[in-house]
């Protein structure tokens, strides 16, 4: 073995939640695999998502959970099928970490932290002989070897299968910085150009409504591009934030129209009947609060949003329904929570192996898919990395990438 060289049955680089579970998935059948990450700890934006608690996946009819990968969701259907919900759930379990279904439908661990499980997972790789290198950064191929950067100098590792889980290009300072887009590009693997998903929603707010900031918004729909969220969100100095924002990021990139539903619940008519009955001295913000039980959040979006509130209660019985939200687009890429974008569905064969490069097997948020957040966003994760090392463990069992890239011929 040359110096700085080492040789292993497979290598995974990326050691976030697929490329955990890939390393699982090959150590789990006895396999030696070597785990490279460039960061110095593993499962950074795992533990950043698990802060305000770990959303491991959602509860719901499996139709419905599926059709919350959009265009994706044909693409990721046998891989959801196959490490679904239940079996994310089971999975937990299994590392000792016993769950829970909140009154949504999503599900967290009872300890609700990211830090148990993945020191649970972390233990089970251990366990099973996978060998950790952190501090790697892969800086691509040298024939059939991958080249890293390390503190102890450049290092090659020559592995007979590689799951490549790089996350995308978000959260740069966690560790998805899309590095890795030039060196596919030039391995002549197709790429989709990489977009903000589950990201804010940048608005310049009038200087009455700083005193809103933080506040949430409860009871109130957003709409765009035919797509409707009921889901909370957040006024933020910068715009729109959180779980009922996320979900419009494809619509926003595609530039549909924000509408904003401050009673999503009620008819127009019950709401302009509301409006017509007599207000005798009250204010308009009074016969607004008492009469459509409006609160203050939600009247200071009307006031931002709705022009001239003076007009016939059937008017603004319309308006309130339909409050067009001028916006400037979504937040910068690095500050979304994921991205669209990356290896193209038509670069990977069925079992997401790189046509490009035999051998080569790619898992997560890597990938050409997005989801939004919920517990749909780390499933689908996981589910890519089970997927890929599964993949991965069947190439291993028919055939051998050799030094000079020539493939042996096939078992089966």
């Amino acid at each position: 073995m040359p110096e700085g060289q080492e040789q292993a049955d497979a290598l995974v680089i990326g050691a976030g939640p697929a490329g955990l579970m890939a390393a699982e998935v090959l150590s789990a059948a006895g396999r030696r695999v070597l785990l490279a990450e460039a960061k110095p700890s593993i499962g950074r934006k795992l533990l950043m998502a698990g802060k305000s608690g770990l959303n491991l996946t959602k509860s719901e009819d499996p139709a419905r959970f599926l059709a919350a990968y959009g265009d994706a969701a044909d693409w990721l259907a046998p891989m959801l099928a196959a490490f679904g919900p239940e079996a994310v759930q089971d999975w937990a379990q299994g590392l000792g970490q016993p769950v829970f279904t909140g009154s949504t439908g999503r599900v967290f661990p009872e300890a609700m932290k990211a830090s148990p499980l993945l020191r649970a997972w972390a233990g089970r790789l251990t366990a099973a002989g996978v060998g950790v290198r952190t501090r790697w950064r892969w800086r691509g191929w040298d024939g059939a070897a991958a080249v890293f950067d390390t503190p102890g100098g450049p290092r090659r590792v020559l592995a007979d299968a590689t799951v490549l889980a790089l996350g995308g290009a978000s959260w740069a300072r966690l560790g998805s910085d899309g590095a890795w887009a030039p060196v596919l590009a030039a391995a002549d693997v197709a790429l989709a150009p990489f977009a903000p998903a589950n990201a804010g929603i940048v608005v310049a707010w009038s200087d009455p409504m700083a005193r809103h900031f933080g506040e949430p918004v409860k009871g109130a729909a957003l709409s765009a591009g035919g797509q409707v969220s009921r889901g909370e969100w957040v006024i933020s100095r910068r715009g729109m934030e959180g779980g009922g924002v996320y979900p419009l990021s494809p619509q926003i990139r595609a530039g549909a129209a924000l509408t904003l539903d401050l009673l999503p619940d009620r008819d127009p008519a019950w709401i302009a009947g509301r409006l017509a009955r007599p207000r005798g001295k009250a204010t308009l913000s009074a016969h607004l609060r008492k009469g459509l039980k409006l609160d203050p959040v939600r009247l200071a979006l009307l006031r931002e949003f709705g022009g001239d509130l003076s007009g016939p209660p059937e008017v603004l019985a319309a308006r309130i329904r339909h409050l067009p939200v001028p916006h400037l687009g979504l937040r910068p890429m690095d500050e979304a929570i994921s991205t669209a974008g990356g290896v193209a569905r038509g670069a990977c064969d069925g079992g997401l192996m790189l046509r490009a490069r035999p051998g080569v097997f790619c898992a997560g948020e890597m990938l050409d898919w997005e989801a939004p957040t919920g517990g749909y966003l780390l499933t689908g994760c996981l589910a890519t990395g089970r997927w890929a090392g599964r993949a991965a463990l069947s190439w291993l069992e028919g055939g051998t990438l050799t030094e000079d890239l020539a493939i042996s011929p096939r078992l089966n």
